[in-house]
């Protein structure tokens, strides 16, 4: 990541942290990604070679820029999914001060619509950071569209974890997966959609 990039990012993020402070309703809040968590998964992303990266949950766009620089790295794309036009609208800014606009498919729609409209296998990894209570019903969705050992972040594990916990027993309940809750941020629950072992070299 080059420096001016990374100023954008801090930019960004200062102005998340001051908006919010500002907003006793939550649904107000932009609800940022912690630095270290958006590291770890821009990180995952050039690790795993993802080129078909799922957001559910754009806000105004934090997570996505961090996100978009890591699948262009891979030459992929990036699609990413809000219900509020106005934070759409706010992320396309983002997107274009950093240079990223067209590595992103912006959509204006329901994660659980994104969820079933999507292919079996379609997306090498899912960032999911969206309203924690639909979680446990996107779950059936979710493994079906990853790709074998694609890879679902999922924000805010620890701290609320009590809404995760449906969730959470679906997870470790599914023998098609394997989990690890990273200690980072807000924690974040990293899941694996099990694969056939990789062809020797």
């Amino acid at each position: 990541m080059d420096a001016r990039l990374r100023s954008l990012l801090e930019d960004l993020h200062r102005h998340g942290v001051e908006h919010d402070a500002g907003q006793a309703d939550r649904l107000q809040r932009l609800r940022n990604l912690e630095p270290d968590t958006a590291a770890l998964l821009a990180l995952l992303v050039r690790a795993t070679g993802a080129r078909h990266v799922l957001e559910l949950g754009t806000s105004n766009g934090y997570s996505t820029v961090w996100l978009a620089d890591a699948v262009a790295a891979n030459e992929g794309d990036l699609t990413s999914v809000e219900l509020d036009p106005e934070r759409t609208t706010q992320a396309a800014q983002n997107l274009e001060r950093a240079g990223l606009r067209r590595v992103v498919d912006l959509r204006i729609q329901d994660a659980a619509d994104t969820l079933r409209q999507s292919e079996d296998a379609e997306w090498d990894m899912i960032f999911l950071d969206a309203e924690r209570p639909a979680y446990a019903s996107y779950w059936p969705d979710l493994v079906r569209v990853l790709a074998p050992r694609g890879v679902v972040a999922v924000d805010n594990a620890l701290s609320h974890a009590a809404e995760l916990e449906d969730f959470r027993a679906l997870v470790s309940a599914d023998e098609r997966v394997s989990e690890a809750l990273a200690q980072t941020g807000a924690g974040a629950l990293l899941i694996v959609r099990d694969g056939d072992a990789r062809p020797p070299r």
